[in-house]
């Protein structure tokens, strides 16, 4: 074990000393994920909220497709969004190909479902009798879906943090569409597995120190909104009963 004791010293040294190298990983995982969470916030929670709330012919298909999104393997998407951006591909001409824009664009392809599903199946979960005392007392439309969603504000806020922890976490799209440059696309987990591979612990184990302070943070903030959520939901179904 003396070679982890080791590591683990180098590595709080290398924090300590704020390394160029080792934060340069961290600032790219912050940026990429910051791009791909905003974007999958701005799509997914519209689209989650009018895929649970909303009526509509092809619904069924629709929750379909996105449960089917969320099933796909990481390398998958990744091999899907190297194809769009490759030279030959249809998104070639962009230059997003080993880039953090192309990164953020296949990470938003792994979070967008997540917001979806978790934001749909917040909505569907409401209390059906808040709609109903709703319409009693002449609420409209717009009313209706502004009291929608602030029944559903900590499950969808538990779905954004989700989603963060799975998009800052993901290797296999990092690397195959950002092609781990480093100073350029290198991220926190593109590099725990270089750096890993070529023996160097002491980085590898930096990283991994700030990738579980991250983790930890998620499942912190998760459990909290998590409880807030269960907490809001049975207060509702107290007061209507």
């Amino acid at each position: 074990m003396d070679y982890f004791s080791e590591g683990l010293t180098q590595a709080v040294a290398l924090l300590l000393a704020l390394d160029p190298e080792t934060f340069s990983a961290v600032w790219t995982t912050a940026i990429v994920t910051a791009l791909a969470l905003i974007a999958s916030l701005v799509m997914g929670l519209p689209l989650g909220f009018a895929l649970g709330h909303f009526r509509f012919p092809g619904r069924r298909g629709a929750r379909l497709f996105v449960d089917w999104m969320l099933s796909l393997p990481t390398v998958v998407i990744g091999l899907i969004v190297y194809a769009l951006l490759t030279s030959r591909g249809p998104l070639g001409e962009w230059g997003l190909l080993f880039s953090v824009p192309g990164m953020a664009f296949g990470l938003t392809l792994l979070g967008l479902p997540i917001v979806v599903s978790m934001t749909a199946t917040a909505v569907e979960s409401t209390d059906t009798r808040l709609t109903q005392t709703l319409l009693s007392l002449g609420a409209d439309r717009w009313q209706l879906l502004l009291a929608t969603l602030i029944e559903a504000r900590f499950a969808m806020a538990l779905a954004a943090a989700t989603a963060f922890g799975r998009i800052v976490s993901e290797i296999g799209i990092a690397m195959m569409v950002g092609g781990n440059i480093k100073w350029h696309t290198r991220t926190i987990t593109t590099a725990i597995a270089l750096e890993t591979g070529k023996g160097e612990f002491a980085t590898g184990i930096a990283l991994g120190i700030v990738l579980m302070l991250v983790a930890l943070v998620v499942n912190l903030l998760v459990g909290l909104l998590r409880g807030r959520s269960n907490g809001t939901g049975g207060v509702s179904g107290g007061g209507g009963a």
